[in-house]
């Protein structure tokens, strides 16, 4: 698949977004949910809602008449393979214990990968009426928030100093062992840690807001839309030990590569 080729999902992408806005809206802080436990009695809790699977239902039917050749990977149904090169990794929402609390910190994640790497990511959240868009291809380098009032370009922040920084992360319980331990020596040289950001901290660091994103226990659908939107911003997203994260695990998004470097040396104990 070409970088022209792949160009051509960006606006295929909107229209997935534009699809899940309505129905996510119509489940969001309502009593008709429908949740349910993937993780089943006694494995803890991992909720799925009725919105969920509407919403990845409605964006497989537009790639199965737009893009039939393409591939999926989504959170709640199964794979489909690629006859094109490109995969579409879809998360209906990113997020869904905000969505059952009426947090907005919740949001749809849906990625386009060349067979290499996501080089086009989006981040809707419709409740805000926020749409942030990352694209990165040789030819269109870009990540923008439609508010829509108006677009602007993102920048990351400058931060090169952890005792600078301002950190996020979705939850400490997702840090088993001596990751958690790893995280709360980060946590201890940063200026501010704050918890409950789901996948909208990878936009505010895009956006210059915060500096730092560390999480773990991932999945492939929870990172990879955000990718080509923190790196078209400046900045860099790994893995912990600096290498490729889109396949999920450990994460690390980090305004600058000082700073990168800097948590990752205090993630792996050095």
């Amino acid at each position: 698949m070409t970088a022209s080729g792949t160009m051509d999902c960006l606006p295929v992408a909107h229209r997935l977004a534009d699809a899940a806005r309505p129905i996510a809206l119509r489940y969001f802080r309502s009593s008709r949910l429908g949740t349910d436990n993937k993780a089943g009695e006694g494995n803890g809790f991992d909720p799925v809602t009725l919105a969920d699977r509407a919403i990845e239902r409605a964006m497989r039917d537009i790639l199965a008449t737009e893009r039939p050749d393409d591939g999926i990977l989504g959170e709640e149904y199964d794979d489909v393979p690629s006859r094109s090169g490109v995969t579409w990794v879809l998360d209906p929402i990113d997020g869904t214990r905000a969505f059952l609390c009426g947090l907005p910190s919740w949001g749809v994640l849906i990625a386009a990968n060349d067979g290499e790497r996501p080089v086009i990511g989006i981040m809707d959240q419709p409740f805000i009426g926020e749409r942030f868009t990352g694209t990165f291809l040789p030819e269109a380098r870009n990540a923008v928030l439609d508010s829509g009032i108006g677009k602007r370009d993102l920048t990351v922040r400058d931060t090169e100093s952890l005792s600078d920084a301002l950190m996020c992360s979705t939850a400490p319980d997702m840090f088993k062992g001596d990751e958690a331990e790893a995280f709360a020596s980060l946590s201890e040289q940063v200026q501010l840690t704050r918890f409950g950001t789901d996948c909208y901290a990878y936009t505010l660091l895009a956006m210059g807001q915060i500096d730092l994103v560390v999480e773990s226990s991932l999945k492939p659908y929870d990172i990879q839309a955000l990718m080509p939107l923190v790196q078209a911003a400046g900045g860099i997203v790994t893995d912990w030990q600096g290498g490729d994260c889109q396949h999920g695990g450990q994460v690390i998004a980090a305004a600058t590569p000082a700073l990168h470097e800097a948590a990752m040396s205090v993630l792996n104990g050095a």
